[in-house]
């Protein structure tokens, strides 16, 4: 059980372990909260950067001044204010002072301050100079006049101000991000005219909705001109419950053929950007594209180039992909989690967060005119005293010479208090001019005429709203902008997966005997003609497109496949597949196919087993491929035939004993894998001792012919013959005439 605090013989307070380390922890956490990490809804500002604002302006850097070294700032913060790290608190003013970091830049600077490329690429604080931004007048303009609490720094030895008296919700024109204990915050940055006016808008509608504010605030307005592509009602969403995610898109046109980006979202590196594309190109992932170069310079800071290799290339198709693939696209966190004037945090929605600084507004501006207030009441109350003295001149005169103590016979003998005795004691002999009387009277009743004004505004809630609403006009008229993130909705980012990025030309795919691969291009070469390795040969051709997919088939009825565009060209000789995938030990590469992915092709085994597949199943993203068409005992994978129609078409199958038999197509299973059904019958022993066996399965259109080749010797059926070959699936065939018994394959006839 827990125990409370006790006091030691030598005067030393114990506590348990578990209570003095909960403690540690929690005192620590709410340091963290409230004193580092959240910003504060009054200023929008995290101490550090309050610190930093205001000790610049104690050192008179205000932005009519000249610059001063950062090194000079950085101390005087760390010396009077902030007892922390060099380094962190200059990284600090350093996201302060720069306009791609920050919307509304506090700090005006001179020398390396960073670049959108490396934002961390500044130079050394003994190196940089800076002064305050015409801006940061918005947080210090009213500092003096009684506005603010003044709290003492960390050793007691000087005040510094609690908050700065910002008169525009600074907390959403400059946002914040920050990590603290079991919370953080990411408050995006807004346009100062937009807040403005959603400001005035609940000034005079206490009862708008966000929805309603909404309509002023369309969204965040970032340092960049990139486009903001979430939708509105999304965004509407983020206002109402404090929390989503914005998206930025890069801009970019078409300019004589090439595509040129002018703007990049948020904190986003164009090198990176370009390092992002490159990894792609090198990896042949994003063959429409032939060259990226990087035009940015002072007059455009932005200017990305990538040129496609054609014309005939889609850019909006290509752009999504990047998007997509790349940081031309990015998502920001949102998280409206900051102090309210409770001093606590919390996540709020649009209307609370403005409502909040409305309020903060109201008592910054009631305690602004009640200084001024009693200002002017302790100036008239002077005033009073001197105009007495002035028309007892000579009186007072008398009495200032011929009295010891002159001051209590002045308050006795004129009715004067304490103040006003001591201001006539201190006047100067030059004030007592002949026409000090009417400046002393012009004076009181100017003083007089603010005082009344001051007075009816400081009674009159609605005068209040009115001077607030012109403060606000005036100081968005100052320093407001154009939104620079353009709210457009754009289709969704979609990874364009190889085939669809490939350039669509007509190739012809070759495989060899010995399992080499190569691509011709167009569809009018004769692969036998090419040259092959001693001892390797021709096998198989498919044409194919570019963009298309190249399968394979090897001995143990395993399917492997690459992009078409990715194979070597046919002026060499190729290269191995083994290269490319890992089959199993012994198995050789015996068939091609490809093309459109929604063909059907037969599957068979010379076993005479087989069935139809989509050349979309057998396309095997990885290495080992994928087992595809289960072989029987001793059977061997036969090439594969296109199905063009399996309502009309025949399939006929061969055996090497010269049975044909011709059933239709439809016959045969739709499958992804398997065995498949029997398309003509062969004993099972004949095939394991290799006696007979399917030589080829061919399917043929409705009213096509086949040619049976056997050595020299052809047979052309036509489709009537092919009739009387005609049987049930999985029968024996019927036999063909006498010189084809042994028949090396069937082909269509032309």
């Amino acid at each position: 059980m827990d125990q409370e605090p006790s006091i030691n013989a030598d005067g030393i307070e114990q506590l348990p372990l578990r209570r003095f380390t909960e403690k540690a922890y929690l005192d620590y956490s709410m340091y963290v909260i409230l004193d580092r990490a959240l910003p504060y809804i009054g200023d929008g500002l995290k101490p550090v950067q309050r610190r930093i604002v205001y000790a610049m302006s104690e050192l008179g850097l205000s932005a009519a001044s000249k610059h001063k070294k950062s090194a000079r700032t950085v101390g005087d913060v760390l010396g009077k204010f902030h007892p922390h790290g060099d380094s962190a608190c200059y990284e600090a003013m350093v996201l302060m002072a720069q306009d791609f970091s920050y919307r509304y830049p506090l700090i005006d600077g001179q020398g390396n301050w960073g670049s959108p490329d490396d934002p961390k690429s500044f130079a050394a604080m003994r190196y940089t100079e800076a002064r305050l931004t015409p801006y940061a007048q918005v947080l210090l303009s009213e500092l003096g006049q009684g506005t603010v609490d003044w709290v003492p720094n960390f050793d007691g030895t000087l005040k510094e101000p609690a908050m700065l008296p910002a008169r525009l919700p600074n907390v959403l024109l400059n946002g914040a991000t920050g990590i603290a204990v079991g919370m953080a915050t990411d408050i995006p940055p807004h346009n100062l005219r937009e807040v403005a006016s959603a400001c005035i808008r609940l000034l005079e509608e206490p009862k708008a909705s966000v929805a309603e504010l909404c309509e002023h605030v369309p969204g965040p307005d970032y340092p960049t001109e990139a486009e903001i592509v979430t939708s509105r009602a999304d965004l509407r969403r983020i206002y109402e419950t404090g929390i989503g995610s914005v998206r930025m898109r890069a801009r970019w046109h078409r300019d004589q053929g090439a595509i040129v980006i002018t703007a990049l979202p948020y904190q986003v590196s164009g090198a990176r950007v370009l390092e992002q594309i490159a990894a792609q190109m090198q990896a042949k992932k994003l063959p429409w594209v032939e060259d990226l170069r990087d035009e940015s310079d002072h007059e455009n800071p932005t200017r990305l180039v990538i040129v496609p290799r054609s014309n005939r290339v889609d850019s909006e198709r290509m752009m999504l992909h990047l998007f997509a693939t790349t940081d031309l696209e990015r998502s920001y966190r949102v998280n409206l989690n900051l102090i309210g004037l409770n001093g606590r945090p919390q996540v709020k929605d649009l209307r609370e967060i403005v409502s909040e600084w409305l309020e903060f507004r109201f008592e910054t501006v009631r305690r602004r005119l009640q200084h001024r207030l009693d200002k002017v009441l302790e100036r008239l109350h002077l005033l009073e005293g001197l105009l007495i003295a002035f028309l007892n001149l000579d009186e007072v005169i008398r009495i200032i010479r011929s009295e010891d103590e002159p001051k209590p016979v002045l308050m006795q003998r004129f009715g004067l208090t304490d103040v006003q005795a001591d201001y006539v004691l201190d006047t100067k002999l030059r004030q007592l001019a002949r026409l000090e009387e009417m400046k002393i009277r012009a004076e009181q009743d100017e003083l007089s005429r603010e005082r009344a004004e001051l007075e009816k505004t400081l009674g009159s809630k609605q005068r209040m709203k009115t001077l607030i609403r012109k403060e606000l006009v005036a100081d968005a008229e100052k320093f407001g902008d154009d939104r620079r993130s353009p709210i457009v909705e754009r289709a969704a980012a979609e990874a364009m997966d190889e085939t669809e990025l490939a350039p669509s030309e007509p190739i012809t795919v070759v495989l060899s005997d010995k399992g080499w691969v190569r691509a011709a291009k167009g569809h009018e070469i004769n692969p036998s003609e090419l040259s092959y390795k001693a001892g390797d040969g021709y096998r198989q051709a498919v044409r194919l497109r570019s963009n298309q997919q190249a399968i394979f088939l090897d001995s143990t009825g395993r399917s492997y496949s690459l992009a078409a565009h990715t194979l070597p060209s046919a002026r060499g000789q190729g290269e191995p597949l083994t290269g490319r995938f890992n089959p199993p030990s012994g198995a050789t590469f015996v068939a091609a196919l490809g093309g459109d992915p929604e063909q059907w092709w037969l599957l068979a085994s010379d076993a005479g087993y087989g069935f139809r597949v989509q050349a979309k199943d057998l396309v095997a993203n990885k290495k080992a491929g994928k087992a595809v068409l289960s072989l029987p005992q001793g059977a061997c994978v036969l090439k594969p035939c296109m199905v063009s129609d399996a309502a009309s078409d025949r399939l006929v199958a061969v055996t090497s004993e010269g049975r044909l038999l011709v059933i239709p197509a439809s016959d045969l299973p739709e499958m992804q894998r398997g065995k498949g059904n029997k398309i003509i019958g062969i004993p099972a022993k004949a095939v394991v001792e290799r006696s007979e066996f399917v030589v080829d399965v061919l399917a043929v259109p409705d009213g096509g012919k086949v040619r049976l080749n056997s050595g020299k010797r052809f047979l052309v059926l036509r489709a009537a013959d092919l009739n009387a070959y005609e049987g049930e699936r999985g029968r024996r065939g019927g036999k063909l005439p006498r010189g084809f018994q042994k028949v090396d394959g069937i082909e269509p006839a032309e």
